[in-house]
């Protein structure tokens, strides 16, 4: 393959670090909820399972919205329906910070869903046409930087500013900061020839036809399993560990932020980035590698995390915390590429979506109310205490994500295409 010259090189710097600053925004939107449920919680005086329909909300609207945008992508400008859906979830972050009932906060968390649904899918088919095949990963594991950072900066800054102005004001504030991202994606961003690093020819296919194609590949459901089952944990713990160690460690909001946000970031952007690398040098030539990484991750995430519930002090929890956060995220760089690897080009937005919608319809709807029902039920028998055990019964769903990546690597190299 050519050389790319260093004009290409700084087109792709610049599209990439664009996208990861809109991704940086979509989950600071998505993942301050979480730092904010606690004043949220004691405002609207509400259990822990009323608590978590925002996110049940949440991850229904976007799984089922994102299906039919990723299908306009494979088609239309995916630069305008991105640069259009960071508008839409901006706004409508804002909006959750003027609302008068927990019933509106809701609904609006519901706008922002339909918004993020329009940004993701589309951005990885973005991805893969700037960066050729030996580099995608890497790629892709670096717009991924986004899920650490934006969820590390959604909790410290929500947790600050809820501490210092109100929970209201930090909705407001950080919505209103990421339309900047928007209009910077709609001018500085150029929609690239699809298909033009494949072999494949790029040919708009109905999405009933896609839908059929997807059926046919046994490693496209193993995957979405697998990190659906990891979602259950991942979006569960960023909305509830706040709440946890607010509880259980006696933090205050603000300190919240800041521990938590720190793990998030640190651990986050470590594993995100190692999975990436890893990814790259491992799945070319050995396709399997792909899910065998995040297995391999989740089978000592489990323990680390069960470890640091546990953890007599603070140090040892954040050390504990932040190695159990590291290899929770491993899996995004080499998954995300499997996944643009197993269609043709044409497909790749509506099969990413078709993953997502999988992913989030079960790890943000049921993974955040799961915790939120578990520790209720088990007050009686744990009193303060419920959703340490919640949160520690429910790290069996990174075993099971486990068991479905094994089952996975054995099936990759049939299903990828050349």
């Amino acid at each position: 393959m050519t050389e790319p010259t260093a004009e290409d090189r700084a087109l792709r710097s610049r599209v990439l670090l664009l996208l990861l600053f809109a991704y940086v925004f979509n989950f600071i939107d998505r993942n301050i909820a979480g730092v904010l449920a606690v004043p949220i919680r004691e405002e609207f005086n509400l259990s822990d399972t009323a608590l978590s329909h925002l996110g049940v909300a949440f991850g229904i609207f976007y799984a089922v919205i994102a299906i039919p945008i990723a299908w306009a992508a494979d088609r239309k400008s995916r630069v305008n329906i991105i640069a259009a859906s960071v508008a839409l979830w901006s706004l409508f972050t804002a909006a959750c910070g003027v609302v008068q009932s927990y019933t509106q906060l809701v609904v609006a968390r519901m706008g922002v869903a339909v918004g993020e649904a329009g940004g993701i899918a589309p951005s990885y088919s973005l991805i893969s046409d700037y960066f050729p095949r030996e580099r995608r990963s890497r790629a892709l594991a670096f717009y991924s930087l986004g899920i650490p950072i934006g969820s590390a900066l959604g909790v410290f800054f929500g947790g600050w500013l809820a501490a210092h102005l109100s929970w209201r004001s930090a909705f407001i504030i950080v919505g209103l900061l990421g339309l900047p991202a928007a209009l910077l994606i709609k001018l500085l961003v150029p929609e690239p020839e699809r298909g033009r690093f494949d072999a494949a020819p790029s040919v708009p296919m109905p999405a009933a036809e896609v839908l059929r194609t997807l059926v046919r590949i046994p490693s496209f459901w193993l995957l979405s399993f697998g990190a659906a089952s990891g979602s259950i944990l991942g979006y569960g713990l960023i909305f509830w560990l706040p709440s946890f160690f607010n509880r259980s460690f006696g933090l205050a909001i603000d300190q919240v932020g800041l521990f938590y946000g720190s793990i998030v970031l640190v651990g986050g952007a470590l594993g995100t980035w190692l999975g990436g690398v890893l990814g790259d040098r491992i799945g070319p030539s050995r396709p399997g590698g792909y899910a065998l990484i995040p297995a391999v991750c989740f089978l000592v995430t489990a323990p680390m995390l069960a470890l640091g519930l546990f953890a007599p002090n603070l140090p040892l929890a954040w050390v504990l915390f932040t190695i159990g956060q590291m290899l929770a995220l491993a899996w995004l760089g080499p998954v995300i590429t499997a996944i643009q690897h197993i269609v043709v080009p044409a497909m790749r937005a509506t099969a990413s979506a078709s993953f997502l919608f999988i992913n989030n319809l079960i790890g943000i709807a049921f993974g955040i109310y799961f915790f939120g029902w578990f520790s209720d039920a088990m007050k009686a028998a744990h009193g303060v205490d419920s959703l340490k055990y919640s949160i520690l019964y429910g790290l069996g769903f990174y075993l099971l994500a486990a068991v479905f990546y094994l089952f996975a690597a054995r099936r990759l190299r049939d299903d990828l295409k050349p």
